[in-house]
């Protein structure tokens, strides 16, 4: 996913740029590894594990909820938000902001830069396959969640008492 790693820093770039009061930005794999940064100070391994752990909790509610696959998650502390946002089957984006953001524009911006790292990483993913890379990746790596149907900004929901 390194060759991604320039055009995923640049799409992080256009969304600080279009969002005011955002504070720093993530794109991570679901397992915590750093795609691209641009934290403001925060220190991003340690954001990006933490980001997996918290996806890993809020994929557990929601099936458990009935609530479908896993859009987004929003913690609001006291000196701003962290959001987290599904970015295909692979990756997700984790943004920062002060309190004073305007949560209906975050929202709207990290859900298309969500969607844009998404078309990203899996054009690098399918011509790793292309190339014949994807099959080692597949035999030697994790299994990857697969998205829903027609809906590449979502993580799957794993169905009651499948696991």
């Amino acid at each position: 996913m390194m060759a991604v790693e320039p055009e995923v820093f640049d799409e992080l770039r256009r969304l600080r740029a279009r969002v005011p009061h955002l504070t720093g930005s993530l794109a991570a794999s679901v397992d915590g590894l750093v795609l691209a940064q641009d934290t403001g100070g925060v220190e991003p391994e340690g954001l990006a594990a933490l980001t997996a752990a918290a996806l890993g909790v809020a994929l557990r509610v929601t099936d458990a909820t009935g609530r479908g696959a896993f859009q987004e998650l929003v913690v609001r502390g006291e000196h701003g938000y962290v959001a987290t946002y599904a970015a295909g089957p692979t990756a997700v984006l984790t943004v920062l902001a002060e309190p004073r953001a305007n949560v209906g524009r975050l929202h709207l911006e990290a859900r298309r830069a969500g969607a844009r790292i998404a078309e990203l990483a899996e054009g690098k993913a399918a011509a790793a396959r292309r190339s014949g890379d994807g099959d080692r990746a597949r035999t030697t790596g994790p299994a990857r969640p697969r998205t829903e149907p027609g809906r590449s900004g979502v993580l799957p929901s794993r169905r009651p008492g499948t696991g």
